[in-house]
């Protein structure tokens, strides 16, 4: 009689080690494809370059977004694209210059012409930033992009772009400020939670 109800608690615990397991190498499975997404540049010539926002403060880029910046600056120069999309909105309350406005003016101080530039300053994430650009695109005959993000970020970048029905392309900044493993792990964690959150309902 103890044999047969120890049984169906062996078949419990035995099939929800088997779930952990599953989820454990799902998990595994999807920073694995975000991690290889991030290594991939694939830029070619296109219509635009989109930059991706991130934070500043006042009139200064923060590092993470000085080296989009710069990086989509570099892409422009190599002539792969005539225009710069610079996205972000205000980062809070009393900012004086949205995010897109700081990279607009740090372009423009590294010789980038006022007519290859267009920006958007209502986005506040990612998905805003690329739906706003999405329709700059549309205003001014633009079809096919280089979308540019931190490597971590290019795969959610990437896949929000497709749901938005724009032609892009990833081209991950070379250098990142992520650089101590700290800071990449909490970085990769946070990217796997928003691969599954962005799948939810809005």
């Amino acid at each position: 009689m103890n044999a047969r109800r120890r049984k169906p608690r062996r078949g419990v615990f035995g099939w929800t080690w088997r779930l952990l397991l599953v989820v454990l190498f799902w998990l595994v499975g999807v920073a694995a494809y975000i991690t290889w997404v991030g290594q991939r540049d694939d830029a070619r010539p296109a219509d635009a370059i989109i930059v991706l926002g991130a934070a500043a403060y006042d009139a200064k880029p923060s590092p993470v977004f000085e080296e989009r910046i710069r990086h989509g600056i570099d892409l422009y120069r190599r002539g792969l694209a005539p225009k710069l999309i610079f996205t972000g909105g205000y980062g809070g309350v009393g900012a004086r210059f949205s995010e897109s406005q700081v990279a607009r003016r740090y372009a423009l101080r590294q010789g980038v012409p006022d007519k290859a530039i267009l920006i958007e300053s209502l986005s506040r994430n990612t998905h805003d930033n690329l739906r706003q650009a999405s329709l700059l695109m549309q205003q001014h005959q633009l079809h096919d992009v280089i979308v540019v993000s931190d490597p971590l970020h290019m795969a959610r970048a990437l896949r929000i772009s497709k749901e938005l029905g724009i032609r892009a392309v990833g081209s991950p900044t070379p250098t990142s400020r992520f650089r101590t493993f700290a800071t990449r792990w909490r970085f990769l964690l946070q990217e796997v939670y928003f691969f599954h959150r962005d799948r939810l309902p809005r």
